[in-house]
């Protein structure tokens, strides 16, 4: 059990879920900061969110603007979106005392740098200890306390075991690793390949086609981490192709959501603007293939990701591209 203070920043669902597990888990106080004013003063006071209709934020959770709040807690959670990572925790940092833990829920690579969000915060805070935590958990779910697992992830089992402890509960079994790296990379790299299942959903490709393309899919996920320094054997465990098959066949999946749309002749710029939560695979897409090149890798999923959403090509035209690719032994290499 918990006893540590916790303070969550971001009021969007995966940080709202997270404040209720560690209440759950005995938390001596849970805040939840929230970058915007008015949408901090609007949970305070309904203690429900827009984006998990028909669930009451346990009366506990507290909610705050300022980010004076941060030299306070013992643990402290990055439950940001990646691209607004490091504006957020810029304002923040001051504020985190030496040696303070952040775990950190956040998937995806920062556009440009193609930075994960543990180095975007190892960058921004002095002396912090990161610990990621990550795993096929839908917030909806959490919401209903409906079991999930996770892994927390930190080269610290120190670390590891603290987020463990903080956020553990009947419903949310906690694993832990030394693999941050990989850990990190496969929830970025899953939404990626996410978009794609969406692709084939919206085109009424099958079963077959969408099981397909995950296999090759996680081969392109293990390939791209373990050339980055990660365990291979992640990506077959709980945040590898646990999230994958729950991000690509949830129908409340982000980022499937959006291949699907975009494949029935949706506008990739109306539906994003149109949405109240952030689909991170869009952004992650360029920074995959930027560090993917770098290496010398082949990643021909992410590739056909590309070329539909940024170039305009038809989400058919891509299809037949793969699928007219020359065959290979099966393995982590070729398509």
């Amino acid at each position: 059990m918990s006893t540590d203070e916790v303070i969550v920043a971001g009021d969007g669902q995966m940080g709202l879920v997270m404040a209720a597990a560690a209440i759950e888990a005995g938390a001596s106080r849970v805040r939840v900061w929230g970058p915007f004013e008015a949408s901090v003063e609007a949970l305070r006071n309904t203690r429900q969110s827009p984006r998990l209709p028909g669930w009451k934020i346990p009366d506990a959770v507290e909610f705050e603007h300022d980010p004076a709040i941060f030299a306070e807690g013992r643990v402290l959670v990055n439950a940001i979106p990646t691209q607004f990572v490091r504006p957020v925790w810029t304002r923040i940092g001051p504020h985190v005392a030496a040696g303070a833990l952040v775990v950190s829920t956040a998937k995806g690579l920062e556009i440009g740098s193609g930075a994960r969000p543990s180095q975007i915060l190892d960058d921004l805070l002095e002396d912090a200890r990161i610990c990621v935590l990550s795993g096929p958990t839908i917030a909806t779910e959490l919401a209903r306390r409906l079991p999930a697992l996770m892994v927390a992830a930190s080269p610290s089992a120190d670390a590891a075991g603290i987020a463990h402890r903080t956020f553990g509960t009947p419903w949310l079994r906690i694993y832990e690793s030394e693999d941050l790296v990989g850990v990190e990379l496969a929830g970025a790299l899953k939404n990626v390949i996410a978009l794609a299942a969406g692709i084939c959903d919206g085109l009424d490709l099958g079963i077959n086609a969408k099981s397909a393309l995950l296999a090759r899919g996680l081969a392109e996920m293990a390939r791209f981490g373990t050339a980055a320094g990660a365990d291979p054997r992640t990506f077959f465990g709980i945040a590898g192709v646990g999230d994958l098959a729950t991000t690509c066949f949830s129908r409340e999946g982000r980022n499937r959501a959006c291949g699907e749309a975009v494949a029935r002749g949706a506008s990739l710029q109306r539906y994003l603007e149109d949405q109240q939560c952030v689909v991170e695979g869009v952004p992650t897409v360029e920074s995959v293939l930027a560090r993917g090149r770098e290496r010398g890798l082949d990643m021909p999923i992410t590739a056909a990701v590309e070329r539909i959403f940024f170039e305009g090509i038809a989400p058919g035209d891509a299809i037949r591209d793969l699928m007219s690719r020359p065959s290979a032994a099966e393995g982590l290499g070729g398509l």
